[in-house]
């Protein structure tokens, strides 16, 4: 017989077990409906985006758990407190000149774009001084509100547009007072403290007693409005997926819509996308690690379709929509440029021979592939680029026919080529020298010197991909420093003038 004491601590840990269960069930991974950050995320905001910013945060914190501290304040002055402070999160500038300022002090790391809108003149509902332009607020008695062109984008794109326009100077003068927010200008409008202000489009549609008054010399300069991951961010991915949701179509870019702004055309929201890079074999020695990076910090998933271009671009003209495509050469992109944003090349490499150890066979040019007994390997030119790019170059000097009665192997990548070679079933192959570079300690190199006898590799995102911001994040990571290295050190020249 047990004791009751026995029965009590028996049932006291069954309930404790029960607890324990309950609360590893909450936090284990398999739970995606809430993610899970060490602290909360700090975003620093600009005054002139907090409606749309702070109810997409409190949506955020309802959906997934995850706190979201906002402080709000002028472009300008939060830019100023982060080369200080070098804390934070995420940095939600007004226009693009602060991402840029931001960018040049190495501050932050990925941008994302959110909307647009442009610098009005604000004035009360009824427009009472029959304000009609700049010039109206340089007449006798018209009060006037700036916001800080030290402190704000819109005080500076302002300074900037009308130093053009030649009027700055004079409207600076004749300002009652400078604020250091927009909504500061907005709500002396509201009041009556003044007659006028120069305010954001988006901004003047938040508020019932305003109208906005458009200016000439603003209009041509609209402000771009951004969410960047600051480099003193110790918690990334999470930085990452809330950006992702203040970017996407279907989450945070409504609200912005609401709010007045032009939003972008955003990114289907996933708390974890899954997306499709097709990919020429050739380029996977040099972006594999980029690839496995960008999939920690960004919380994604990429999946990866390496083959010969001729097989990929075949299957896109069926029907298949990746959600970006890297060619091993232009010529292939091409055939499916439609279907994809305008190309960017990242790299090249030639074409060369490879032969044997200590070249046995005495290769020295292309015209030796025509000797008689030769066993030669080949791309097909169908299935690959660089089959095609060999069947052109062989064309162009004449030897065509001649060296297709030595080929006896046909592959769809030069990988393929290089095993054949070394198992001694080949006396020479043609094949890129990034192929070639990963066994130069068994197998020799011959330069092709005749025209032609360069492959370019392009990057595009697809057109129809539900995650083409994402795609255009991960064409940032790979033209990145650290990333040509990888490509340099791969055998590839590099095509980006500025990687950063």
């Amino acid at each position: 017989m047990f004791s009751a004491r026995g029965v009590i601590l028996g049932s006291l840990g069954a309930i404790g077990l029960l607890i324990a269960l309950m609360v590893w069930n909450q936090s284990s991974p398999s739970n995606t409906s809430r993610t899970t950050v060490s602290r909360p995320l700090v975003v620093f905001c600009a005054a002139g985006i907090r409606a749309p910013v702070e109810a997409a945060a409190r949506e955020y914190e309802r959906e997934y758990g995850t706190p979201i501290q906002l402080q709000f304040g002028g472009s300008g002055t939060l830019l100023n407190n982060l080369r200080v402070a070098q804390r934070g999160d995420l940095f939600i500038a007004a226009d693009s000149s602060f991402v840029d300022l931001a960018r040049s002090n190495n501050l932050i790391d990925e941008v994302l774009p959110l909307a647009r809108m442009t610098a009005v003149i604000g004035v009360p509902k009824g427009n009472p001084r029959q304000v009609s332009g700049i010039s109206s607020l340089l007449q006798p008695g018209v009060r006037v509100a700036l916001p800080n062109p030290d402190a704000t984008a819109s005080g500076s794109l302002t300074r900037s547009a009308l130093s053009q326009a030649g009027t700055w100077d004079a409207l600076s003068t004749r300002a009652l007072v400078f604020k250091p927010t927009v909504t500061d200008v907005a709500n002396d409008i509201k009041i009556g403290s003044v007659d006028a202000g120069i305010l954001w489009d988006a901004t003047v549609r938040q508020y019932p007693e305003l109208e906005a008054v458009p200016a000439a010399e603003l209009v041509p300069h609209p402000s771009h409005v951004s969410v960047c991951v600051l480099r003193s961010c110790d918690q990334p991915t999470d930085a990452l997926r809330f950006a992702r949701y203040l970017a996407a179509r279907d989450r945070g870019l409504p609200h912005f819509a609401t709010a007045g702004f032009t939003p972008v055309t955003g990114d289907v929201w996933q708390p974890n996308p899954s997306v499709l890079l097709y990919s020429g074999t050739v380029n996977r020695v040099a972006i594999e690690e980029s690839l496995r990076e960008f999939e920690l910090r960004e919380g994604v998933q990429v999946t990866r379709v390496y083959n010969g271009c001729g097989i990929l671009t075949a299957q896109i003209r069926a029907g298949q929509r990746p959600d970006a495509y890297f060619a091993c050469d232009v010529s292939f992109m091409e055939t499916v440029q439609s279907g994809f944003q305008p190309a960017v090349a990242l790299a090249e490499t030639d074409l060369v021979l490879l032969v044997q150890k200590g070249n046995p066979a005495k290769i020295s040019s292309l015209a030796d592939l025509a000797r008689p007994g030769l066993k030669v390997g080949l791309c097909h030119e169908q299935q690959s680029a660089l089959g095609a790019l060999t069947a052109r170059l062989l064309r162009n000097v004449g030897l065509h026919e001649s060296v297709s009665g030595n080929v006896s192997v046909q592959s769809p990548t030069g990988d393929l080529l290089v095993n054949q070679l070394r198992s001694g079933g080949l006396d020479v192959a043609l094949v890129y020298a990034v192929n070639a570079s990963q066994v130069l300690d068994h197998l020799d190199v011959i330069a092709v010197s005749s025209p032609g006898a360069i492959a370019i590799q392009p990057y595009a995102v697809g057109l129809e991909s539900d995650h083409a911001q994402l795609m255009s994040r991960l064409y940032e990571k790979l033209r990145a420093q650290a990333s040509r290295d990888r490509f340099l050190n791969a055998g590839f020249r590099w095509k980006v003038p500025d990687a950063r």
